[in-house]
């Protein structure tokens, strides 16, 4: 009877494996999938970007920085040129500008080498520790010390291309995507091919820093949905 009971399980982990190999095939030929020009472009709102100023771009430096901002640049998106959205004052909603921001640099980024910080440009970012209640730790970023150096532009977002969809391809993803995420499959893959118990863990243990105890904490709604936004 136990050798009859091990042999079903070890079929049972055989076949998530194969699905999960080739749930893994599937995802990455979806990823892969060439983009095809449309005939006639057409315009989705409008697109928000930094651009390194002008008097920044003719002097001798200009470059450099254009290199800097390609690895921190932030895209925003708008149906309108304007880039509003909602807030409440004083119990109205009215209407601000959005605020966009450069993109700050983690800390597995910093030390990455496939990044592409040279130790110039490390010279021109500055180290913060931040505390995330939901990690319950503390958060090393690196920011940008001369933002001044850059200015928002924005142009109409155009579509050129489209990912063409394959309909059988997809039906076999999602009918893989739902074996897998069943309880069952997802103890058997965290266990035998992950080798946590823990599916939270495994996903951001090489991000998290040390955790300490957080005893008092006073938060707004716009902190704690910064730090949703992280995760």
């Amino acid at each position: 009877m136990r050798s009859r009971k091990r042999i079903i399980k070890k079929d049972v982990e055989k076949q998530i494996r194969k699905k999960y190999k080739r749930s893994k095939e599937l995802s990455e030929i979806r990823r892969n999938q060439p983009l095809i020009p449309l005939e006639e472009p057409y315009q989705l709102g409008f697109v928000r970007f930094f651009a390194v100023r002008d008097d920044v771009m003719r002097s001798s430096d200009g470059e450099f920085f254009q290199g800097i901002l390609k690895k921190i640049n932030t895209y925003m998106y708008s149906s309108s040129r304007q880039f509003l959205k909602k807030k409440r004052k004083f119990g109205r909603k009215i209407y601000v500008e959005k605020e966009q921001k450069l993109n700050s640099i983690s800390l597995y980024s910093w030390s990455n080498p496939k990044f592409g910080l040279t130790p110039r440009e490390r010279q021109y970012f500055l180290m913060y520790e931040e505390y995330c209640p939901l990690r319950k730790g503390y958060k090393t970023y690196y920011e940008f010390i001369e933002p001044w150096r850059f200015i928002l532009m924005t142009r109409p977002h155009m579509i050129t291309h489209y990912k063409p969809i394959d309909a059988e391809l997809e039906k076999e993803y999602a009918e893989l995507e739902s074996y897998l995420g069943q309880h069952k499959a997802v103890g058997i893959l965290q266990k035998k091919i992950h080798g946590k118990s823990n599916s939270w863990k495994m996903k951001y243990e090489r991000h998290l820093i040390k955790s300490r105890k957080y005893i008092a904490c006073a938060m707004s709604a716009t902190e704690i949905a910064e730090c949703f936004e992280d995760l």
